[in-house]
């Protein structure tokens, strides 16, 4: 079938006649647009509570806490932000432009944090630092001190959450940040190594000017994941927006105030996204020099450089993954009839239903979209496209109150309207079931299938669209016997990042979860807010190794990146 449609595509004068014809159904068209609104509903629901009145609920939130979520959302931003900057960029450059011992190794292993989320080295260097801990018994068996001896940092507090989210979180600056070095030209780099510029000065006055819009992308999917974490900051008990929308729709019972707090996190959101694309915009592109790559020959560290570096690149490895996952797996080992019983298989059989069903419906939408955008890019459809996929920008806690404020209302209206006319009580047909819990998972991480379907439709030609369509095939049948057979390892891709993704989410599960039914991360939330940590170990190793399939995805996509001289010698 392939090789038929490329023998038809060399007929290009005979194409390029028909090219303009085969534009897609009017209706595919219609069914994307809406689409994407309905995916947006949640997005819509909160900003037009903001014009609705909260009653005095609103004045006393902001009079009392509303600033302290504020100054501890942004400090949370300012720390977390230089954490993953100095680590990111850091080990990026490292890793990509030097030589020292274990720098091949790191090129993969410095993803592997990204597996953990920051809830759950919460929970365990919390433990592990505690005054009961193995850290803290080792010093006073080594010392002789006793209670109130000495002085041991608070994990549990705003510099804890910063430095484990720091951790955790690094990872999407560093892949951004190598993936611009490795792209960046290496006659600017050969001239200043001519002009006798060191690997140092090299890096500020060359390399990190140019990868900034790259930096700043990676910094600001950062920074939105800080945002949107609810576990750690509860656990730590560091007030924030999450927390606070969490409590004011739980605790207060006030949907219209927390849709209110959801829209003021989002101003921070539209903050983050707006200077990444300044400064993508400042970038000017022509110095970048897209010519021909030509490998450069990597800076030889030595001595105290090079364990120095060896040392850099291993801290973040080691603390974001190698303890967390070894203490999990000995509290898993010590307490394995209760760390794995039948809830957890219960547990992981309703994770698994969720996730996989999430799945295949976000793909499902994410064709939809991407293959109706190449059916007509017309304005209208790249417009509702883009907003129906920026839900990975807004915080699960957001989508979550986004989504039960409208299907509760309807969920009353229907309710009422059955209890007049035909006498009974419908319940809760939408909000606190199963479906809108998917659809609040395919609102959260449809941009993770959409952008990979998007990149993978984008690779494949118009020419074999034109074939197809002089072989009489409709444009459904097109998608299905030429785009689908051709993006099949791009679609497993995307499904199995956004089963990933919903098994580590928790902010979102906790609102919208049905009555009675939990998954791994409420769990193990819940267990470890009762200091049962060891009981939720199961759970946690179980989230953290699921957790290392985007890991192999992006290594093997690393792999197949061009070469340095690493790899050639």
């Amino acid at each position: 079938m392939i090789k038929n449609l490329l023998e038809i595509t060399k007929n290009s004068k005979f194409w390029s006649s028909q090219s303009r014809s085969f534009s897609g159904s009017s209706a595919w068209n219609i069914a994307t647009v809406a689409i994407a609104l309905l995916v947006a509903i949640p997005i819509f629901t909160v900003i037009s509570n903001v014009f609705v009145s909260s009653g005095d609920i609103w004045s006393h939130l902001a009079s009392t806490v509303l600033p302290l979520y504020v100054m501890n959302s942004f400090w949370l931003m300012i720390g977390v932000g230089t954490g993953v900057f100095l680590i990111g960029v850091g080990t990026a450059w490292l890793v990509t432009m030097c030589s020292f011992p274990g720098s091949k190794q790191f090129q993969w292993l410095l993803i592997l944090p990204m597996a953990v989320p920051a809830y759950l080295l919460a929970y365990t260097y919390t433990d592990f630092l505690a005054f009961t801990g193995p850290v803290q018994d080792t010093l006073r068996m080594l010392t002789g001190w006793g209670y109130g001896d000495y002085w041991f940092p608070d994990i549990r507090s705003l510099g804890g959450a910063i430095l484990l989210m720091s951790l955790v979180f690094f990872p999407y600056v560093y892949l951004l940040t190598r993936a611009a070095f490795l792209e960046q030209s290496s006659s600017l780099l050969e001239a200043g190594r001519s002009l006798g510029a060191s690997s140092t000065k090299s890096f500020f006055q060359i390399a990190l000017p140019l990868a900034r819009p790259s930096i700043a992308a990676g910094m600001a999917l950062a920074l939105m994941e800080t945002l949107n974490d609810f576990g750690t900051v509860d656990y730590f008990g560091v007030q924030t927006f999450t927390t606070g929308i969490y409590r004011t729709w739980f605790g207060l019972g006030e949907r219209v105030a927390a849709a209110q707090l959801s829209a003021f996190l989002m101003i921070f959101i539209l903050i983050l996204i707006l200077l990444e694309r300044w400064s993508r915009n400042k970038m000017d592109t022509r110095q970048s020099g897209t010519g021909r790559y030509k490998q450069l020959a990597l800076y030889k560290l030595s001595g105290w450089k090079a364990w120095g570096s060896t040392l850099f690149c291993s801290i973040p490895v080691v603390f974001g993954f190698i303890v967390p996952v070894l203490i999990l797996a000995e509290m898993m080992i010590s307490n394995f009839d209760a760390a794995v019983d039948t809830r957890f298989l219960q547990f992981s059989l309703n994770t698994i239903t969720v996730a996989v069903i999430a799945g295949f419906v976000a793909l499902l939408v994410a064709l939809i979209l991407a293959y109706g955008t190449r059916l007509r890019p017309n304005l209208l459809t790249k417009s509702a496209t883009k907003i129906g996929s920026m839900g990975y920008a807004i915080p699960g806690s957001v989508i979550a109150v986004g989504i039960l404020i409208p299907f509760g209302w309807a969920d009353n209206a229907v309710d009422s309207w059955a209890r007049e006319t035909l006498g009974f009580s419908t319940g809760l047909l939408l909000s606190g079931t199963i479906f809108a819990l998917i659809f609040a998972y395919v609102v959260r991480f449809l941009a993770v299938a959409f952008n990979t379907v998007e990149a993978s439709l984008g690779k494949i030609t118009s020419n074999m669209d034109e074939a197809a369509q002089g072989m009489g095939y409709s444009f459904l049948k097109t998608l299905r016997k030429v785009h689908i057979p051709m993006m099949s390892g791009s679609l497993f891709a995307a499904i199995m990042l956004v089963v990933v993704d919903v098994i580590k989410e928790l902010p979102a599960t906790l609102i919208v979860r049905p009555f009675n039914f939990d998954t791994l991360a409420v769990q193990v939330y819940r267990l470890a807010s009762d200091e049962r940590l060891a009981e939720s170990s199961g759970a946690a190793l179980a989230i953290v190794l699921v957790g290392l399939i985007p890991v192999i995805i992006l290594s093997r996509s690393i792999a197949k990146s061009r070469k340095t001289d690493r790899e050639s010698t």
